[in-house]
């Protein structure tokens, strides 16, 4: 997206679920930004909260994770979910996330783990069972991954999973 301030216009990269708030939301919005620079291109990367930086900041802490990447695999779940999976340890959950294979994913939970300790985030508090059954139940309906992701993203987190899959199929039906 492009973002015009004081008559300069910035690309900033935003996740899919950034871009559909902002559609409800009006023209004036604040955004933590984490700039990003190589050698040869700076890129700026844009969240409307500030936990998603925190978390994007230290996915791309985590080698072979760029910001790119960091950005697609917030976009597939919530950061509550992604939290719980390297919490518990929960590699398959990971590895379900487009482009992350098993070592990336062992990566990911070795190295984040001990930093969200750290932080005093409770981690493992909850199975990732209830998700991983909503996921695969909404696959077995026909859906694709990624549209029963985005759809299991906007159903509460702490609800069964026959709750999820009924909340997922009315948003999915809903399009």
């Amino acid at each position: 997206m492009i973002v015009e301030t004081s008559g300069v216009g910035y690309k900033i990269n935003v996740s899919p679920d950034t871009l559909s708030q902002l559609k409800k939301q009006g023209n004036e919005t604040m955004f933590w930004i984490h700039t990003h620079v190589r050698e040869d291109m700076l890129d700026l990367y844009g969240f409307l909260e500030y936990p998603e930086l925190e978390f994007f900041e230290m996915l791309i802490s985590v080698s072979g994770i760029g910001p790119k990447s960091a950005l697609a695999i917030l976009g597939i779940t919530s950061i509550e979910t992604l939290r719980h999976a390297i919490g518990t340890g929960d590699t398959s959950y990971l590895t379900k996330i487009s482009g992350i294979g098993r070592k990336t994913a062992e990566k990911i939970v070795i190295e984040l783990r001990d930093k969200m300790a750290e932080k005093g985030d409770k981690l493992g508090e909850k199975s990732l069972q209830g998700e991983l059954d909503a996921l695969e139940a909404l696959k077995s309906l026909g859906y694709s991954q990624n549209e029963a992701r985005v759809a299991l993203k906007k159903v509460k987190p702490d609800t069964d999973t026959n709750t999820k899959i009924r909340e997922a199929l009315k948003i999915l039906g809903g399009k």
